[in-house]
């Protein structure tokens, strides 16, 4: 049975400004509680809030040869060895930015570096102060390998980072094809629609990258077209406005209706005009009187 640590001496006030408090340890200086030396003093600055009693302002960790030095700059495996043999439990801690050792390594595409971490319990859904862990990260860097090696150690795909976004929002976001295959194949969900512009994967395509060929895998797995998002907006016109010619042409040729309005009145092609993507009104004025011309052909219709 492990014996809890003993509770550090209070802090020293060295310096007060306007914009920062500065606090020292006296015993920052001392061995880890494993008595190999290798460790980091942990710590954390807490200040009352009247509803919900002490509530962290900052977490972070004493100076020395640590773990994020290491990935960052050197990627010694020996060394990192080293860190993480003394037991004092630093594979979770974050740097400065809220990122663990792990979700830097994701981000980086530092696979025989996260080889290393995962067997000493790093958590592979941890989530940083936005929301995002560690195959978000890597997602939208684009690195498969990562994205697999996660997967194969348990990370999720139904995590939601607090824009509601998925790794596999990011993976379309950023345009990354390969990536996008392997995780629909893998079982990721397509429709999951984020929090702020209720967005699914395709949406969030015709919105950033314009990327067809992503749009095409979407399309082949179910994605649904004619989703609306919180404003009203379909994938087509979401498309038109941003200028994405080809893919307003696949969505059009994957039955998505150019003649759809929102609430208030407004087209794909509407939008088009109010943003001057001249290429999607050319053509989606085409598409639609093409359509009007079929329509008259057999009502009858002069």
């Amino acid at each position: 049975m492990s014996v809890a640590p003993k509770r550090p001496d209070p802090p020293v006030v060295g310096k007060v400004t306007h914009h920062s408090i500065e606090l020292y340890w006296e015993s920052a200086g001392q061995t880890s509680d494993s008595g190999k030396g290798d460790g980091r003093l942990r710590f954390c600055l807490q200040e009352a809030d009247k509803s919900q009693g002490w509530g962290n302002v900052h977490i972070g960790a004493s100076s020395g040869e640590q773990l994020h030095r290491i990935i960052n700059l050197t990627q010694d495996i020996d060394k990192l060895k080293k860190i993480l043999e003394t037991g004092d439990n630093l594979i979770d801690v974050p740097d400065k930015f809220g990122y663990t050792p792990l979700m830097v390594c994701a981000q980086k595409g530092l696979t025989n570096i996260i080889e290393v971490l995962l067997p000493y319990g790093a958590d592979v859904n941890a989530q940083n102060s936005s929301g995002k862990d560690a195959m978000m990260l890597a997602s939208f860097a684009g690195h498969l390998e990562v994205v697999q090696l996660l997967r194969a150690n348990g990370a999720r795909y139904d995590h939601q980072d607090k824009g509601g976004s998925t790794s596999l929002h990011w993976a379309v976001d950023a345009g990354h094809l390969k990536l996008v295959k392997w995780m629909i194949r893998d079982g990721a969900a397509i429709d999951v629609v984020d929090f702020s512009s209720k967005w699914t994967p395709l949406m969030r395509c015709c919105a950033m990258s314009g990327h067809v060929e992503v749009a095409r895998e979407l399309f082949f797995a179910g994605a649904e077209v004619e989703k609306k998002d919180k404003d009203g907006k379909t994938a087509l016109m979401i498309a038109a406005l941003n200028g994405h010619r080809d893919l307003v042409q696949l969505l059009v040729e994957r039955g998505a209706d150019p003649f759809m309005s929102t609430e208030f009145g407004m087209s794909a092609l509407d939008m088009a005009r109010s943003f001057d993507k001249k290429k999607v009104v050319q053509y989606l004025e085409g598409v639609m009187e093409k359509s009007r011309k079929e329509k008259r052909r057999v009502t009858g219709d002069d």
